[in-house]
């Protein structure tokens, strides 16, 4: 589908408050379109629908007027220079970069986490920067959300009417 149908598609979802189908579409270009400053700003904003300042830090982690309290939430959530490398999602050489200052954080993130690995890596190549991350460091975590945890409840008592089921065909066997 093209960017601007795609786009307009975001901004009916927007309007009709289907806001987690427009989060899906912008993720969606974003991975399409890496180098796209504007469609990263526009993710970010979604995010700030959400309260979510980690992942508005995340999207706009790139532009040169980003919110200093969402980037400082973004960095403390994903924690190490290789976990943000992973987030930011870019593809390719930081001269694709829109921006100087965004050719700059990229090459800073980049080269911060050379260092704590103590090997060259690659944007392009996930496996350089992802090695020994997972021994050092945890994964971050996502905040709850009250579909996560009504899913969760919800299998939660699916197994315990199954296991219910099931307790009562054995006793019934024995009788």
């Amino acid at each position: 589908m093209p960017l601007r149908e795609t786009l307009a598609r975001v901004d009916a979802d927007l309007a009709v408050g289907r806001v987690p189908v427009a989060r899906q579409r912008l993720r969606g270009l974003v991975s399409s379109f890496p180098y796209d400053l504007t469609l990263r700003r526009r993710l970010a904003e979604v995010y700030r629908l959400y309260g979510d300042a980690a992942e508005a830090g995340r999207w706009m982690y790139l532009e040169e007027d980003r919110d200093a309290d969402e980037t400082a939430a973004f960095e403390a959530r994903y924690g190490s220079p290789g976990w943000r490398m992973k987030a930011i999602a870019w593809r390719g050489p930081e001269a694709m970069a829109a921006t100087s200052f965004a050719k700059g954080q990229l090459v800073a993130v980049q080269t911060a986490c050379a260092e704590e690995l103590g090997h060259p890596v690659d944007w392009d190549d996930p496996a350089s920067y992802r090695d020994g991350l997972e021994e050092k460091y945890e994964a971050p975590s996502e905040p709850w959300s009250v579909s996560g945890v009504l899913a969760g409840v919800g299998c939660l008592m699916g197994a315990l009417a199954f296991l219910a089921v099931w307790v009562i065909g054995v006793l019934a066997l024995f009788d």
